[in-house]
């Protein structure tokens, strides 16, 4: 490539070996007189340069020269470092978190919630196995793998701050509160805000969940999410009012993650609805439902009971001998 050369320019030709760091430039008539090492052998040069190999020749204006911000190049490194980070660690939300993690929560979270490509889970662990933890994990990973950017939380109205609260601690996240303060002022908070905690019951007001039902999440976490129950009487289906929020989240959302301590009230009925907001059709009927649980061919739900958790110097700790079999003691 014909061009005028400076020194620090960098010139690159198919006739050397490696590219050649210009420091001295002499300009004769028709030809240039150029010096300087090479840069990977470091040997110096010395070349003629006509106007026929200057055409040939790649002339690297802006080489690299390390007078850049050092702070820019860190966080630009670091950047590209985070990009890959879970390739390379399969727990990385762990190492990025404040939190110290029980072994039966890594368990739940990395060998069933996320060893799916598209998370549509419930995790139904007894009282006290830290299931907001589980969640979190769960969100910082999926942000983490670039998977997640829109998340919603739906909690009981009581459990808004809690959970707030918890997510900004233990995992740096930053929730918005929406409530009918916030929507009165705009009601494109939706779509403004990109991570929002909500109480299931603002949800279920009409106005509400009209305006939510155009609008996409990438991740949706319902708390409690026994909640949002419906029932069958005969051929009839009777659907709650916080049950219909599930149908258009779950409508409007990648991935899905349903949280209770009480998956069910006796009722496999009320159960396979509940499981059937999380992935539509997957139990057809109880029946399905009751041989899957005792076949342990439960891909979609976690159950573990306070009795797989033993104490040991005053902490909980998980007991390998659990198995993920879900004891509902569900019957007909």
């Amino acid at each position: 490539m014909e061009g005028k050369i400076k020194p620090g320019y960098i010139l690159k030709s198919t006739k050397w070996k490696e590219p050649f760091l210009v420091e001295i430039v002499n300009e004769s008539g028709d030809t240039t007189m150029v010096g300087g090492h090479y840069l990977n052998s470091r040997k110096a040069d010395l070349y003629i340069l006509t106007k026929a190999d200057l055409v040939e020749i790649e002339i690297i204006t802006k080489p690299l020269d390390f007078k850049g911000d050092p702070e820019a190049v860190a966080l630009a490194i670091e950047g590209e470092r985070y990009h890959f980070a879970s390739l390379y660690d399969p727990i990385l939300a762990v190492s990025v978190s404040k939190i110290a993690p029980l072994p039966f929560q890594i368990d739940a979270v990395y060998n069933h919630i996320l060893r799916n490509p598209e998370i549509r889970f419930l995790l139904a662990d007894d009282p006290g196995a830290g299931k907001t933890i589980m969640a979190g994990l769960v969100i910082k990973e999926l942000k983490l793998r670039g998977l997640a950017e829109r998340i919603l939380i739906v909690v009981p109205g009581h459990l808004v701050p809690q959970w707030k609260r918890e997510m900004k601690e233990k995992f740096q996240e930053e929730f918005t509160i929406v409530n009918r303060e916030i929507f009165r002022t705009t009601t494109d908070v939706w779509r403004r805000e990109k991570q929002v905690i909500a109480s299931i019951d603002f949800l279920k007001q009409e106005d509400i969940l009209k305006s939510l039902e155009n609008v996409d999440w990438d991740l949706v976490i319902v708390d409690e999410a026994h909640k949002m129950a419906a029932y069958r009487f005969g051929k009839k289906i009777y659907r709650t009012k916080r049950y219909k929020v599930g149908e258009v989240l779950s409508r409007n959302s990648t991935h899905m993650l349903f949280l209770t301590a009480t998956p069910h009230k006796g009722d496999p009925e009320n159960f396979r609805l509940l499981l059937d907001l999380l992935v539509p059709g997957l139990f057809s009927d109880k029946e399905i439902l009751l041989e899957a649980i005792r076949r342990n061919e439960n891909p979609i739900f976690l159950r573990r009971m306070k009795e797989d958790l033993v104490d040991f110097e005053g902490k909980k700790i998980f007991k390998p001998r659990y198995s993920h079999t879900v004891n509902f003691n569900l019957t007909d």
